[in-house]
């Protein structure tokens, strides 16, 4: 098509253009593969969050048949971007993102109508999908790391003590969950943060996305960093279970950092991304750090160093 520039996309499937003219900058968002999520679902859940004004891309136009959809253009100014400039204050926009997460988890309405006049529900993300997405670490990863003639036992036993951590989470699956709420999923637009990338949002434990934010593969901080904005949210938090909640935190940490390491390799090996598996060393340092804060995390630390020799 005419007019259109690309730009760089993310580990989806999606293809991004800018359009342009002397009006209106926008966005096309094209997919023929898992173009119902990419698409229909992605606006969908755009649509629940503006109804709850949060910032989120605004549909202009769609065809489906087509495989796109057009969106209001949010520019290029990631909260990543901004954070890797030199002096920027990252407490400052720390403090907006977590503001803006308990926003995000306040929103009630979990139904909309989709550009197709159909009834969408936001899914819960039960025990079943969480600990299936971590086994994406033995799929991928431990296929590709460990001999053959390892790989049945481990993967045996890997499953289980995932099945276990799952079940040992406390708090209930009753708050809106990004699943990617991160630095690199914010953008600033006229000094208000707005969110992309919703479209795996799901009803889910209100530890996951502060864990997404906190323990961030692609960007790196310290461990008092991460304290300090973990005590940021909790001080906010007036009738939480602190005990309950830090116990999720770092379940949920790792658990997605395993998925992530799985993913990443899918992404080289399926897809020749192989851009991603230069974040896999901080994944493992992310896990490290989680891994000797909660003896509930002793089996995993063994199976893990016995192994694959990471710890």
């Amino acid at each position: 098509m005419r007019g259109l520039k690309k730009i760089k996309g993310d580990a989806s499937f999606r293809k991004f253009f800018r359009k342009k003219n002397k009006k209106l900058s926008s966005i096309l968002v094209f997919a023929d593969t898992e173009k119902s999520k990419n698409l229909l679902i992605y606006d969908a859940i755009n649509k629940i969050l503006k109804k709850n004004e949060i910032l989120a891309p605004s549909l202009y136009k769609e065809n489906y048949k087509k495989n796109y959809i057009e969106i209001e253009d949010f520019g290029d100014n990631t909260i990543f971007s901004i954070l890797r400039r030199k002096g920027a204050n990252k407490y400052f926009y720390f403090k907006k993102i977590i503001e803006l997460l308990e926003k995000v988890q306040l929103i009630k309405n979990r139904n909309i109508q989709n550009f197709k006049k159909k009834n969408y529900r936001i899914p819960i993300y039960t025990k079943e999908i969480l600990i299936n997405e971590a086994n994406l670490f033995c799929d991928w990863y431990v296929t590709n790391n460990l001999l053959k003639c390892n790989r049945s036992k481990f993967k045996l036993i890997f499953k289980k003590i995932i099945k276990k951590l799952a079940n040992n989470l406390k708090l209930k699956n009753e708050v809106f969950v990004h699943r990617d709420f991160h630095v690199s999923n914010l953008m600033l637009v006229k000094d208000q943060i707005g969110i992309i990338d919703s479209q795996d949002a799901l009803i889910g434990n209100k530890a996951y996305d502060l864990a997404s934010l906190i323990d961030d593969v692609r960007f790196e901080t310290s461990k008092k960093f991460k304290d300090k904005v973990f005590k940021i949210y909790i001080k906010k938090q007036k009738e939480l279970d602190k005990d309950k909640f830090k116990n999720d935190f770092e379940i949920l940490s790792i658990l997605r950092n395993l998925k992530i390491i799985g993913i990443f390799n899918r992404l080289a090996i399926r897809d020749g991304k192989k851009n991603y598996l230069k974040l896999i060393p901080y994944a493992w340092k992310l896990i490290d750090s989680r891994i000797n804060e909660n003896r509930i995390f002793h089996d995993l630390k063994n199976h893990l160093n016995k192994n694959l020799k990471k710890f």
